[in-house]
């Protein structure tokens, strides 16, 4: 799975610890290689951000993306839960 990263999540990203920047590109090796693994918690999102999934980093940083083809996804936004939902 190739990942592209928008240029809102790489701002995002870019003000997050480097400890959470460390689990980011952890998870995104796990992602590449199946992007439905339990610990993702890989999920559909409704509401405004509906069309969207959300994949769990932490137990409050979330990574919405979205599907652009079967073998790509847009990282579009990456935060604590709170501030993506709220």
């Amino acid at each position: 799975m190739k990942i592209i990263f928008h240029k809102n999540f790489i701002k995002q990203y870019k003000k997050l610890s480097h400890t959470i920047q460390s689990a980011v590109q952890k998870k995104n090796i796990l992602f590449e290689k199946d992007l439905y693994h339990p610990i993702l918690n890989n999920h559909i999102l409704h509401g405004a951000y509906s069309g969207y999934r959300s994949v769990n980093v932490t137990g409050n940083i979330r990574i919405i993306y979205k599907m652009l083809d079967k073998n790509a996804v847009l990282f579009v936004h990456i935060g604590t839960h709170s501030k993506l939902y709220s």
